[in-house]
């Protein structure tokens, strides 16, 4: 049995840029944002608010849906979080406290 899940999250900045991504550890992958650790898109943008995530324990689908959300239109992604996150709040502000 898999007991591993993976996730699929959108994050965002201050001027709402939007990032995609994939992981099977979302809290480590939040912080490795948020702590600008990693170089790259979401460090140069400062994209460091959770405002989307979806799980699955199937990696082939979470890889699917992550590529399927980055061929949306923003329009379309933005429905996505406010079906979800209507106010846009950092779903991961007190993971870290």
């Amino acid at each position: 049995m898999n007991d591993k899940q993976y996730y699929v999250y959108i994050l965002t900045n201050k001027s709402k840029t939007l990032y995609t991504g994939v992981t099977n550890d979302l809290v480590r992958r939040v912080y490795e944002h948020k702590n600008k650790l990693i170089d790259g898109f979401t460090k140069k943008y400062n994209i460091t608010k959770l405002v989307f995530f979806d799980e699955t324990p199937d990696i082939n689908e979470a890889i699917a849906l992550e590529k399927k959300i980055k061929g949306w239109t923003r329009a379309k992604k933005i429905a996505l979080i406010e079906s979800k996150n209507p106010q846009w709040f950092d779903l991961a502000h007190d993971w870290y406290n």
